[in-house]
């Protein structure tokens, strides 16, 4: 009875390693004599099947998993790649865009330029551009980029778009200051080209700050024959602008209270949000001031 009872706690404590050991062996007598018996069925093969194949599957999954991500990966990196030329392309092209909206630009002011020229002919003119301008909205009173030594003068007149822009107030080396017509402190002498009549057109920013409109006074007209949409240029009897400037057009016309005059706005012609290039006429109103001094100076020798 105690030789039984020790056998069996022998049997108890046989290592669990050896045990793996036994069973890998017969495993590997069972595979090998598959192989070489070519046992196509049985027990073995049974076993077989029911032990590899599960875990044959499980490692085709995993397999086909890892490759899967892995082809999106790559997919996702040649998609950013694309994305990444495509953007520089759009780039590009939105930078030639650009250009050539900017180029078109420059064009079309030309060209409006040299149709001013063609329309005021009868003057020599230099172009110039507006390099700064005072604070605010509107170009009231700005500096290009001509002076002195392009033979820019005070009292020289300005014009830009379809007429009057304003007038030279300062002259540097190689810039000049201009006050343009819709300044606070301009006042320009004007006519009607239909009836001739003269009147006087104020600069105003509030005006313009509005409705972009410059109102005049002191219009005689007795006959009532000026009409709303009559062209207004500069007077002959104005002692500081060039005859006949385009400045605008009859807006809105009313009778002072002392029947006598009439008042209103006009419509400027000159775009005075948007100067950048403008003609500089090269000549000083002869307002007879400089044979008044000739003939001082003869009279004192």
């Amino acid at each position: 009875m105690k030789n039984f009872r020790k056998l069996r706690n022998k049997k108890k404590n046989i290592p669990s390693k050896y045990v793996l050991s036994v069973l890998t062996a017969v495993c590997m007598l069972a595979i090998f004599a598959s192989l070489v018996f070519n046992l196509s069925g049985g027990p073995l093969n049974s076993v077989a099947g029911f032990v590899f194949v599960p875990m044959q599957e499980g490692i085709n999954a995993a397999g086909s998993w890892i490759l899967e991500k892995t082809n999106d990966f790559k997919t996702l990196g040649e998609v950013l790649e694309e994305n990444r030329i495509l953007q520089a392309q759009v780039d590009e092209l939105t930078s030639q865009l650009t250009g050539t909206k900017l180029d078109q630009y420059e064009l079309d002011s030309y060209r409006e330029l040299l149709e001013l020229d063609d329309q005021y002919s009868e003057f020599d003119k230099v172009a110039a551009h507006v390099i700064a301008r005072d604070s605010g909205n509107w170009f009231s009173t700005f500096t290009i980029d001509k002076g002195a030594n392009q033979g820019i003068e005070k009292g020289m007149n300005v014009i830009a778009g379809s007429g009057l822009v304003g007038i030279v107030t300062d002259v540097g080396y190689n810039f000049a200051k201009v006050r343009s017509i819709i300044d606070d402190s301009s006042n320009v002498s004007a006519m009607t080209l239909s009836t001739k009549d003269n009147f006087n057109i104020h600069g105003s920013l509030q005006s313009m700050n509005e409705n972009r409109l410059l109102p005049f006074s002191e219009l005689v007209d007795e006959n009532d024959e000026v009409a709303l949409g009559d062209p207004v240029v500069t007077s002959h009897v104005s002692d500081r602008y060039q005859q006949g400037l385009l400045i605008g057009y009859i807006y809105s016309i009313e009778t002072n209270p002392n029947n006598l005059t009439k008042s209103g706005t006009i419509t400027p012609v000159v775009d005075f949000q948007h100067l950048q290039e403008v003609l500089v006429i090269t000549a000083v109103k002869d307002n007879g001031e400089e044979d008044i001094r000739k003939k001082a100076k003869d009279s004192q020798e």
